[in-house]
């Protein structure tokens, strides 16, 4: 009998998110969360940190992001984000999702506003569904229903189809601003006539109550 020699694997690319990549971004929150809330402690423990490192630790401190994001620090989230975009690092809709979530948190709507023109500008054609809806619902949180209009008009110009819950934030501020009839229009255009409710454990598609629900 002979037998085959087995066949030889060849990679083609490297998978860069090592296991050691989620203990990186434990011992930088731990980092971040024991320092004075002060820029230059921040900014220089961070360039500490990967002083070391051969090329900059993205997945370490987009995982950090999460973890700061769900602990709702959201200075430290501001600050480490801050840092990691002035490096020229993480600019992905990601970053930009979670910092607009912190800045909506730490009521600093001035400075989402500026990153929000900022991926205007730059990113146009690249804006996520995702990101309208997370200025939609900062605008909202702050009751600026002139603004999500804005925001809004920009969604329609560049063919980003809202979700159902961002539909009703704006058919919402079109009310606020008196303007009942193209309150309607969006929710005609936007909302189906479907929706489906639980019933008895069971999905069922039920008709819904007129637009202006």
């Amino acid at each position: 009998m002979v037998k085959k020699a087995g066949k030889e694997e060849h990679h083609l690319w490297k998978k860069r998110d090592s296991a050691g990549s989620g203990q990186k971004a434990l011992n930088l929150v731990r980092i971040v969360s024991g320092l004075p809330n002060e820029k230059e402690a921040v900014y220089g423990a961070l360039d500490k940190w990967t002083a070391w490192e051969a090329e900059f630790p993205l997945i370490a401190t987009s995982k950090a992001l999460r973890i700061l994001g769900k602990r709702k620090h959201w200075i430290r989230v501001i600050q480490v984000a801050k840092w990691m975009l002035s490096k020229g690092q993480g600019m992905t809709m990601g970053t930009f999702d979670i910092l607009l979530l912190a800045f909506d948190m730490d009521r600093r709507v001035e400075e989402a506003e500026s990153l929000w023109n900022m991926i205007l500008h730059t990113h146009t054609r690249s804006i996520s569904k995702r990101l309208f809806s997370r200025m939609i619902s900062l605008y909202c949180h702050h009751d600026l229903p002139d603004k999500i209009i804005e925001v809004f008009a920009d969604m329609e110009e560049l063919g980003v189809k809202p979700d159902e819950d961002t539909v009703r934030k704006v058919a919402h501020a079109f009310q606020k601003l008196g303007e009942e009839e193209k309150q309607k229009l969006v929710l005609k255009k936007y909302l189906t006539r479907w929706k489906y409710i639980h019933l008895k454990g069971e999905r069922v598609r039920v008709k819904r109550d007129p637009w202006d629900e």
